[in-house]
């Protein structure tokens, strides 16, 4: 069964590049309700054990060292539909294949830095919501 919550995380680039306040307001404008947000910054071994999953992977690294170097802003969004309502409203990861007027078709920088995250599945929206707000009770 679907929740109406899902996790997302505006990445280092996009907080770097002075974007929270314009991608708070589409998100927030597209329905989705803010229940949860911080400011934060994660240590190398902290991105390590979000991404833990990815370890294998040739590009695990990379990611780590991208984002653990700068701030971010992670949240929990409450919507019907959630999850695929808000993967719609960011794109495509590649954000030269993202819809216009998407997230990542707005802000994103490259295939790397792509602005912003959004949670897959329900599953991994629960997952990554309590990584990063533990004791909250929001999923």
């Amino acid at each position: 069964m679907a929740t109406n919550k899902t996790f997302t995380m505006i990445k280092p680039d996009a907080v770097d590049a002075g974007n929270i306040g314009a991608i708070t307001k589409m998100i927030e404008e597209a329905g989705f309700i803010i229940k949860a947000m911080k400011l934060t910054k994660l240590s190398s071994e902290r991105a390590g054990e979000f991404y833990e999953v990815h370890k294998e992977r040739p590009f695990y690294n990379d990611l780590c060292a991208y984002m653990s170097s700068g701030a971010i802003v992670p949240m929990i969004l409450e919507k019907e539909n959630a999850v695929e309502d808000f993967r719609t409203l960011i794109g495509a990861t590649n954000p030269q294949d993202a819809a216009e007027g998407t997230i990542r078709n707005l802000f994103a920088k490259s295939i790397e830095a792509n602005a912003i995250h959004g949670s897959d599945s329900d599953e991994n929206a629960s997952i990554e919501g309590s990584f990063f707000f533990a004791g909250t009770e929001m999923f």
